[in-house]
């Protein structure tokens, strides 16, 4: 090699050096200084030491079966709480209750023990709204543990101060129902411990760890994995351009909102999937039946002519369709929503939406 061609060659490479160096730059994510917020951290430790003191009753056999069904009982239910109630309802606005649904989910919400129901929605819209971004709560490009359960620990970002104080909260503001969560907290927590205590004279102490500790854990840990693991692991048939993925496992463990590829691309549909089977999604049913009984109205589904279209042009090619059908190369990112009522909302997205149980007249 003459000095001429070695000349020209050394610039090349540094020309590949200094590039990529310029993408390493620019790939670093800003370093946000976070201020960690010890009162969570310890109320976390001491919720899993009393939730593992629980646990070590059940397994030295130490713990009445009655007690055990009920802590079971109080995990679906609060399950319920979450799901249908501050999430599908309150959050997303996928469907409308009557007063006495809506009490009754706010109760059952008490029960699952986690953040108020304002709070809940707020930052729950700021979610979908910014998703997986530095204006996202539990942004999961930090990792799994922080989208898990660490974004509890630390103070949120400024960006997501910023654009979670912006989010659309006047229904929330209108609705009473959401005040009484701080009047029924005590509910939560210690009126199950109670029952095993009075009805079948279970030690007090050993259904506190079980009926309380060991149920919030486990409720908060099942809940925070659609957060984590279903923004990693699973199939994008829906949008293949954002992380949340559909995940039976988690689907099954949280009574339908494992579905989470298809609820990020669709987040108005009361069901949170297209898979309509009760055994995968028992919050569909438990709407479904309240429905049936008229105290929820309104149920927002999607069409299935936007559900190809919409996994034609951005799904990952997991979803089979009915037919032949030539997928469009799309790559660019849908505008991310929180729900029915989002400003966002397309005008497709308005006129293909499918609503059951039509309720016209004015109702409380």
């Amino acid at each position: 090699m003459t000095s001429k061609q070695r000349k020209i060659s050394e610039t090349i490479r540094e020309h590949k050096q200094n590039g990529s160096q310029k993408m390493e730059t620019l790939e670093v994510k800003p370093q946000h200084p976070r201020t960690l917020v010890w009162r969570n951290i310890i109320l976390y430790i001491l919720m899993h030491i009393g939730a593992f003191y629980g646990l070590q009753r059940i397994i030295t056999l130490n713990t009445n079966w009655k007690t055990i069904l009920w802590c079971y009982l109080m995990i679906v239910v609060g399950l319920q709480g979450i799901t249908s109630g501050v999430h599908r309802l309150w959050t997303h606005k996928s469907y409308k209750a009557k007063l006495p649904l809506r009490i009754l989910l706010c109760i059952f919400n008490t029960i699952a023990l986690q953040l108020p129901i304002y709070t809940w929605v707020k930052d729950h819209r700021a979610h979908h709204k910014y998703s997986d971004t530095d204006a996202d709560p539990h942004n999961s490009k930090r990792g799994v543990f922080y989208s898990h359960v660490g974004w509890l620990f630390v103070e949120q970002t400024k960006d997501c101060i910023e654009k979670t104080a912006a989010i659309d909260m006047s229904d929330i503001h209108e609705d009473g129902v959401v005040l009484l969560y701080v009047i029924c907290t005590i509910i939560g927590f210690y009126l199950p411990a109670c029952v095993p205590y009075y009805f079948w004279g279970e030690d007090f102490w050993r259904s506190f760890y079980v009926v309380s500790m060991l149920r919030y854990a486990l409720t908060t840990h099942i809940t925070f994995l659609v957060n984590s693991l279903a923004h990693k692991y699973g199939s994008r048939p829906y949008d293949g351009n954002i992380p949340p993925t559909d995940n039976l496992t988690i689907t099954m463990l949280t009574g339908g909102e494992g579905w989470h590829n298809y609820h990020h691309t669709f987040p108005w549909d009361y069901k949170a999937g297209e898979l309509g089977k009760y055994s995968t999604n028992w919050s569909t049913g438990f709407i479904d039946f309240m429905a049936k009984i008229g105290w929820a109205y309104d149920l927002k589904t999607v069409s299935m002519e936007m559900i190809n279209k919409r996994c034609n042009r951005t799904g990952d090619g997991s979803r089979k369709f009915d037919g032949d059908q030539e997928k469009e190369v799309n790559n660019k990112e849908e505008t991310l929503l929180w729900g029915w009522g989002d400003k966002d909302m397309t005008e497709e997205e308005l006129k293909l939406v499918e609503i059951h149980h039509k309720l016209n007249e004015k109702v409380i």
